[in-house]
């Protein structure tokens, strides 16, 4: 059975959880945390199997512990339990490597299903997030290219995107609703803004960049 920390700075929240997840007899919690370092510390010692993490902590963030622990324990799942049900925190959370994330108040079943889904490998989010997820990893392609290319504008970042997918300007201006032209003004700001001459030029170096997979 999986073997789970619970990391939460409320006493009795960690109680009920404790009673929760034991009550079944499918999982056996074998250590509590109060803190970001209490927590480090019980995963050094008692090596859990999935760790149950709060967002809020006394002492650090709970995305930040969970990032620093998938650089210490590598594959080592952490499902977020938290009362934040924002969008910022939900993406925070499966950047730092979070392998699923549910909003206090889910069901005891619920719970223990996603602690024993998280532990043999799988992910899990509450019911209400599945669709906010999709369309946030969408957006956030976007917010990706503006990063990695910050001379560029939202709209050519997003004209980069799919110019690195393998799109033609007109297929481009389909999915944006714009003119051919206005497209083509992007490409030429895009160009110049990369120094870059040719559109496989400017492919190559926004695959090397880590943008162009298919959604």
């Amino acid at each position: 059975m999986p073997r789970v920390l619970i990391v939460d700075d409320h006493p009795l929240f960690r109680s009920g959880l404790r009673a929760a997840l034991e009550s079944t007899g499918a999982t056996d919690v074998v250590a509590e945390a109060a803190t970001g370092a209490e927590a480090l510390e019980a995963v050094a010692r008692r090596t859990p199997d999935v760790v149950v993490m709060d967002l809020s902590l006394p002492d650090a963030s709970g995305i930040d512990v969970t990032r620093r622990l998938g650089g210490l324990h590598p594959g080592l799942p952490v499902l977020m339990l938290t009362m934040s049900d924002d969008d910022g925190s939900l993406l925070a959370a499966l950047q730092a490597g979070a392998r699923g994330y549910l909003v206090k108040g889910a069901g005891a079943a619920e719970v223990l299903h996603a602690v024993r889904t998280v532990a043999a490998g799988g992910a899990v989010f509450g019911p209400q997030t599945a669709e906010r997820l999709t369309a946030l990893l969408r957006e956030g392609r976007h917010h990706d290219a503006e990063q990695l290319f910050p001379a560029l504008t939202a709209r050519e970042a997003e004209v980069l995107e799919l110019i690195a997918r393998g799109l033609d300007n007109r297929h481009i201006a389909r999915q944006l609703v714009l003119s051919e032209k206005t497209v083509r003004n992007h490409v030429t700001h895009i160009f110049d803004k990369l120094q870059v001459t040719t559109r496989a030029e400017a492919v190559a170096r926004a695959r090397d960049a880590g943008l162009g997979d298919e959604d």
